[in-house]
């Protein structure tokens, strides 16, 4: 029945990594422009860093079709729940060997070698993408630092992207942070950003523009505090809210009804547990990289595109 009521062909805040439900917000543009430029200039090592809910698996499912649109070899293994020596035979599965390679009597991280070889031999970039680095287990961050710091040319054109929450930043072996060249964090959505993906979402799957009133919009965002999948949950909850109570448009008061709903041990003004004073320390007493200590104390420039197009 929402759906009908609304007009909607499917569900437009379903949560689906598919890189169609991908809303190229501007936090997203900038971390997508800053990803290409690593695999464009040999860079080893990016680490992308948000607390949960901010989109770094979504944004990992889109750089797969990006870099693989580039020219790429790419594999994505999210290390969340992986087991000790199980993360080299999942990305291995990832990879596209031949079965005569996959039947080879070697050791897991031998077969690894020889398709970066492979690809260097070939000039081509083998990205390797693992999602959720702060749930490795140790011999998965072992195997990676090895992968981003060995001056061995087969790794030479091997490209790691790696996702952690801002929460646990501070927990990766600092021998590892310091490898990166540049270290991508995720802004929130501003009011403009969520008033833009509403519209979006429910206008590609033939709603009307308007279905989210600009009251709404302005309490979405601002109980949201920007978060993209709770901007995604408090949205679709409302959306069903309002179909049941057969409203014209979504207000104000069923955004605010929906939030308690979903999290009801947020503060009143809205901000989540992960803005807390003390994990904001644990970023800022992490460790920089190499381009970040050169450029600190310079003013920020929005758009990568303009400093490394």
């Amino acid at each position: 029945m929402p759906l009908r009521h609304w007009n909607l062909s499917h569900a437009p805040f379903s949560g689906s990594l598919e890189p169609s439900a991908f809303f190229m917000a501007p936090p997203q543009d900038e971390a997508l422009a800053r990803l290409e430029w690593l695999d464009q200039e040999h860079q080893r090592l990016g680490i992308v860093v948000a607390p949960s809910g901010f989109g770094k698996s979504h944004l990992c499912s889109k750089l797969v079709r990006k870099l693989s649109g580039m020219g790429a070899e790419v594999a994505m293994v999210s290390l969340r729940g992986v087991g000790e020596g199980d993360w080299i035979e999942l990305l291995l599965d990832r990879l596209p060997l031949d079965a005569e390679s996959r039947e080879e009597p070697l050791r897991p991280w031998q077969k690894l070698e020889n398709r970066l070889r492979e690809n260097m031999l070939m000039d081509r970039t083998t990205a390797l993408l693992f999602d959720d680095l702060d749930c490795a287990p140790p011999d998965a961050l072992a195997g990676i630092e090895r992968l981003v710091a060995s001056a061995e040319p087969r790794f030479g054109r091997t490209l790691v992207v790696a996702t952690t929450s801002r929460e646990r930043l501070a927990s990766l072996p600092r021998s590892l942070l310091e490898r990166a060249a540049l270290r991508i964090e995720l802004a929130a959505w501003s009011y403009q950003d969520v008033a833009d993906y509403l519209t979006w979402a429910t206008t590609r799957l033939g709603g009307s523009p308007n279905i989210f009133s600009e009251s709404a919009t302005e309490t979405l965002a601002r109980l949201s505090d920007g978060i993209p999948r709770l901007v995604l949950q408090i949205a679709q909850m409302a959306l069903v809210a309002a179909a049941g109570d057969r409203l014209k448009s979504i207000d104000a008061a069923t955004i605010e009804r929906s939030w308690r709903e979903l999290v009801p041990d947020y503060t009143t003004t809205g901000r989540s547990r992960c803005h807390s004073d003390e994990n904001q320390k644990r970023v800022t007493d992490a460790p920089k990289t190499r381009l970040e200590s050169l450029h600190e104390g310079a003013p920020r420039m929005r758009v990568v595109r303009r400093l490394w197009a």
